[in-house]
């Protein structure tokens, strides 16, 4: 039932890449812990042999790990097994080869008791048919095997552990040798949790780059599993592994090429001055060029829109969308539609979900650009909005011919000159249609209609209105040109300035943003007026506080509060994810904000501030008093500055209506998943966010199948298990879609943190007081004037920032929700801060300047 090395010499098939690489290193003589391997015949023999996924998928619920696999194995290991802990791994067919290794792929555990070896076998074995995995396989063509071999393997007390190649993975040089170590276990270095000391031997000698270590990653106390430990103050800056060390892992590697053949990738460790291998593989593709077109993953500006893990329904409906406006767009600019249809996988790949996150292709994005003319300017503003650095190289398909260009430029400056003049007509006219649409729709009950019913009506909402968001894109794209000649403007007139532009842009009294904020504290001042009203706000749970109000309770207050609800009602935390649960669905989620004022006591008063209008006046002060003299340079600077301020201000208020017509989508999703509930196709009403939209549309007119049921509990297994996961860093590159380990969580474009932060000051103010890490606005009711510090807002936030002294953003930019918003309020406030979560942490004290973006830490 398994096959033991020290008894056997000679493997069954079946036994996996992994372990059969395991077996040459015991026949070379190399020093790896005791280990045995459960053959895939012991998986297969309990299947059927059906093809169909769903069916394939149902099977391997139902397998048993064999009470026979565990005699053996608890013999193998001898009298002491249960005081003993071991790594599970995979060892599929196909694994480890030399051009796909399957990195990442499936599952791994490490410290392991033995009466969970049963428990993670089969998890092992139902990581052949994960979602992961079929994709990896359908990526690179390659075919479904449903075999796989389970590694069992006694851990050892690792003190270092690392990784070391045969030849540099990087460069391709036959000549180096790269090693990177840690303390305690090699897992914290491959998940990329731990920073690594690297060593690159080369015929000139050691280079040797150290990390400065804080913790390590050892065997719990007690029981299985893994724990994250600081780490001695002591070793933090000593190196990991000693020379005499590094010869002796570059003389396995040397023993490990001559023995395979071929440079190799392996893992080790260090126990008791005893070097440990625990595995190795081929180096994949040494010394080829990744396949697959070079992309630039990037959240830093999406992430406010789209917080967090994102169900499937949700992206499939955000990647229609951004594919519909986007070519829309470019029409409007000029492109050709048959240069539209050419290139249409550009357009239906602007966004990438990577294990449950929303994050922008950057390299498309770029390509849709240059079918403009004017691509690098266009490029640069476009890098400033999104607070990206990175420019693409594309290819010739994407260039133009000077003469071509031209004339591109020449009819796209026509229209533009028309869109322009002609934009507050549109905007007025989009407007118009929009409050005739969402009347209509909101007059329906969703609810008293079949499912059917519901996604026609779907249908007609998508094709009536947002097919014609062509007043928003071309406000998005004048916000963005106009900006960012503002921008270079202020700047050649203020050059010690910097940051001028921005407070040309405070004190816009027209940005709804700020509305929700000064109704929430109006209506927390009216509460707090009447003391038995407070007295219930400051009892009673949300749930029942709305309860009251039901029942006839401060009739006043109600009405304030369902006049926010139906104008505001979806402007809450992920507003544009479909499976937020809004204040419009649950008003206890509002009365619960309001809670929060009223318990600190936040009155109308903190809005009422004037420092948005000082900003605005000591700025064009400053920035006309420069241009004294200069009539015509004077009067062209005003012109921009206008042209600016609207074009921003429109740019957050056509947001909001965007906002609208999601939670209507919402809406009729939602009726549609307790539709399926009732009819016993969902388990729950809120399963129907783990179908994709083409999913939903079908059933307009096809029943709902055994398959998509199969494909809901898949993707909510799969999703949940995104939430126990570290997030992938927040831009990687890879080459086509290969979201493994080794790309998603390189620090290859991670810019390093200093030790005194930097950003771009939004809103002025010098405060200096302890700092709060907040990563979702529901987990705290107040921050009692801490400064927040997170990775990015959405206008769900605001409703948190009066309680804040200060605010500061990880992500974003000059035009990002929480810049605007908290310019409006008058809060201190910067954004994009490098490495921000990576340096600060709860309880930290740090003296900010919102002026000029500097954050000094204060040494306790």
């Amino acid at each position: 039932m398994i096959f033991i090395p020290s008894i056997e010499k000679t493997a069954p098939e079946g036994i996996g890449g992994k372990a059969s690489n395991l077996l040459r290193l015991v026949k070379m003589g190399a020093q790896v812990p005791a280990w045995a391997v459960v053959p895939q015949v012991v998986l297969l023999d309990q299947l059927s042999g059906q093809t169909d996924k769903a069916s394939i998928k149902a099977e391997f619920e139902q397998l048993v790990v064999p009470q026979e696999v565990l005699t053996a194995l608890q013999a193998y290991f001898g009298d002491n097994y249960a005081n003993k802990t071991y790594a599970v791994r995979s060892s599929a067919i196909d694994e480890d080869g030399s051009q796909f290794s399957f990195a990442g792929q499936f599952e791994t555990f490490l410290h392991v008791s033995f009466d969970q070896l049963a428990e993670k076998i089969k998890a092992i074995w139902q990581s052949v048919v994960s979602d992961r995995v079929m994709t990896y396989r359908e990526e690179n063509n390659l075919p479904l095997q449903l075999g796989i071999g389970a590694i069992v393997q006694e851990m050892v007390a690792a003190e270092v552990a690392g990784v070391a190649f045969g030849m540099n993975p990087v460069s391709g040089d036959k000549e180096s040798k790269v090693i990177s170590a840690v303390y305690g276990l090699g897992e914290g270095l491959v998940s990329g949790e731990l920073d690594a000391d690297t060593f690159t031997l080369s015929p000139k000698g050691t280079d040797t780059q150290l990390a400065h270590k804080t913790h390590a990653l050892l065997r719990k106390p007690a029981g299985s599993g893994i724990e994250k430990v600081p780490l001695d103050a002591t070793k933090s800056d000593l190196a990991t592994l000693q020379d005499t060390e590094l010869k002796e892992i570059a003389a396995l590697l040397d023993r490990l090429d001559e023995h395979l053949g071929t440079p190799q990738d392996i893992e080790f460790a260090y126990a008791n001055n005893q070097l440990y291998l625990l595995q190795t593989r081929p180096i994949t593709a040494a010394g080829s060029k990744p396949e697959g077109e070079y992309i630039l993953w990037d959240n830093s500006n999406i992430i406010e829109s789209y917080p967090g893990i994102t169900t499937p329904l949700t992206f499939s409906f955000i990647i229609k969308m951004y594919e519909m406006v986007y070519r829309q767009f470019v029409g409007i600019m000029g492109v050709t539609d048959k240069e539209i249809n050419r290139h249409e996988e550009v357009f239906a790949n602007t966004l990438g979900l990577v294990r449950g996150r929303v994050y922008y292709n950057l390299l498309n994005w770029y390509k849709m650009l240059a079918m403009l003319p004017g691509y690098s300017i266009n490029a640069e503003n476009m890098e400033r909005m999104m607070g990206v650095k990175e420019r693409f190289e594309l290819e010739d398909d994407f260039g133009m011919s000077k003469g071509r260009a031209r004339w591109r430029m020449l009819t796209m400056g026509i229209k533009m000159i028309q869109k322009q003049f002609g934009l507050p007509r549109e905007r007025r006219k989009f407007l118009s249609q929009l409050k005739s649409i969402m009347a209509s729709y909101d007059a329906i009950d969703f609810d008293a209609l079949t499912p059917a019913q519901i996604i026609a009506h779907y249908n007609k909402f998508e094709s009536s209105l947002l097919m014609r968001w062509k007043a928003p894109l071309v406000n998005d794209f004048f916000a963005m040109i106009w900006f960012g000649m503002l921008e270079k403007q202020a700047i050649k007139y203020c050059p010690d300035q910097p940051n001028i532009h921005n407070d040309l842009l405070c004190g816009s009294q027209d940005i709804i943003s700020v509305e929700p904020i000064h109704r929430s504290i109006a209506i927390a001042a009216l509460v707090n007026q009447n003391k038995e009203a407070k007295a219930l706000f400051m009892n009673k749970t949300p749930d029942e506080i709305w309860a009251e109000f039901c029942n006839g309770a401060f009739p006043a207050i109600k009405q304030k509060l369902e006049e926010y609800i139906q104008l505001f009602g979806n402007r809450c935390v992920g507003e544009l994810k479909l499976e937020t649960i809004s204040y419009a669905q649950k008003p206890a989620l509002f009365v619960k904000v309001i809670k929060s004022y009223v318990a600190q006591g936040i009155t109308q008063k903190r809005s009422e501030s004037n420092i948005e209008e000082e900003l605005r006046e000591a700025a064009e002060k400053k920035i006309f008093g420069a241009l004294k003299g200069k009539g015509v340079k004077r009067w062209w600077f005003k012109y921009v500055l206008n042209k600016a301020r609207d074009l921003v201000s429109n740019r957050e208020n056509l947001r909001y209506e965007r906002t609208k017509g999601f939670g209507m989508v919402r809406r009729m999703f939602s009726a549609l998943g307790k539709k399926l509930h009732a009819a016993g196709h969902l388990q729950d009403p809120r399963d129907v966010f783990y179908l994709e939209l083409a999913e939903i549309k079908s059933l307009e007119k096809t029943p709902f199948s055994e398959s998509l049921k199969e494909h809901i509990v898949a993707r909510k297994k799969e999703f949940a298990a995104y939430k126990t996961q570290k997030p992938p860093q927040e831009r990687f590159f890879t080459y086509g879609h290969n979201f493994t380990d080794e790309y998603i969580y390189s620090l290859e474009k991670i810019e390093d943190a200093e030790q005194d932060l930097n950003g771009i000051g939004c809103c002025p103010g010098i405060v200096q007081a302890k700092v709060r890490v907040v990563m979702d606005p529901n987990e705290t009711d107040s921050l009692n004037g801490d400064i927040l510090v997170t990775s990015s807002t959405d206008p769900g936030w605001v409703t948190l920032f009066p309680t804040a002294s200060a605010i500061i953003v990880e992500r974003g930019s000059l035009l990002s929700h929480s810049a605007i918003v908290s310019r409006e309020m008058g809060i201190p406030c910067i954004v994009s801060v490098t490495g921000l979560l990576r340096t600060l942490k709860s309880g930290d004290e740090v003296l900010m300047d919102g002026s000029t973006g500097k954050i000094k830490i204060i040494e306790q």
